[in-house]
């Protein structure tokens, strides 16, 4: 095996690995399953809200379940479920094309039965990043995985020329960039929600990041980039694999000898020629 042949291999196998995983990152957190409930960019923990230090916080936590308010909440890249923790996930919202979460309507919806609520401009400008970050992130993760089936399909042709490489590995570089910005984004919300809501003092809330979402997402980014490394590698170096000194589809030496010689006039013929 040629190192041309084994890199396209290889790089052939990262795009077929992202592929699962990307699919696993899009149906997490979508129904109600054993295996897709494990699956969430982060957890927010609300049981306890209300912090001990409280007088009667354990008969203001069980108010705030009894009006509505669930034990906790799970966001993934198309909805969010909530459930208790005795009973596990006991509702996901349908998917959403460009889904966000939003923690405050969830929230306020669910204890004051829809009410609305004047915010502070600054909640109000986080929510407006947190729903552009939000959706971007769902754009890309969408792009991402058309992106990988293309390209696990024109793979083989990279075997052919260093063209077929240099396109495949300019498809591939969108690829890696919408995926790993994906994951970038995803990473940053998770960790910023963690960091913002579990400063808060007045209130008692634990936010836990999915690590199954964050393994599956990044190792379906950092696959694609590996892969397109040896794309953008195979267009410019190793050379298409030659047989008999001449590259695959082109004239072999022996063929154009063979060509040549039924051009050429038999010995005995031109010795005639030359008698005469």
């Amino acid at each position: 095996m040629s190192v041309r042949t084994f890199a396209a291999t290889v790089a052939g196998i990262s795009y077929f690995i992202t592929i699962p995983f990307l699919i696993l990152v899009l149906i997490g957190n979508t129904h109600i399953n054993p295996v897709l409930d494990d699956i969430f960019f982060f957890k927010l923990d609300v049981s306890h809200i209300i912090p001990i230090s409280v007088e009667n916080s354990n008969l203001l936590n069980s108010v705030a379940r009894s009006l509505g308010l669930h034990d906790f909440y799970q966001v993934g890249v198309w909805s969010y479920c909530e459930g208790y923790n005795d009973e596990g996930v006991t509702f996901c919202s349908p998917p959403k094309s460009f889904f966000w979460f939003n923690p405050v309507e969830v929230l306020v919806g669910e204890l004051l039965a829809g009410a609305k609520i004047a915010l502070p401009s600054e909640v109000v400008t986080i929510l407006t990043l947190l729903r552009i970050g939000s959706q971007v992130m769902y754009a890309f993760f969408m792009s991402g995985i058309v992106l990988n089936f293309v390209l696990l399909l024109a793979t083989p042709l990279v075997l052919r020329t260093r063209w077929f490489s240099l396109f495949t590995s300019l498809v591939g570089g969108v690829a890696g960039i919408v995926l790993t910005v994906a994951a970038i984004i995803a990473t940053v919300i998770s960790v910023a929600a963690k960091i913002a809501l579990t400063a808060q003092d007045q209130l008692n809330i634990q936010c836990d990041i999915g690590a199954k979402m964050f393994a599956f997402m990044w190792i379906a980014a950092l696959s694609t980039d590996f892969a397109f490394l040896l794309h953008a590698a195979m267009g410019c170096c190793c050379a298409p694999e030659k047989r008999n000194g001449s590259r695959i589809g082109s004239p072999s030496a022996s063929t154009m000898q063979e060509k040549h010689d039924s051009y050429t006039l038999p010995n005995f013929i031109r010795r005639r020629k030359g008698m005469s």
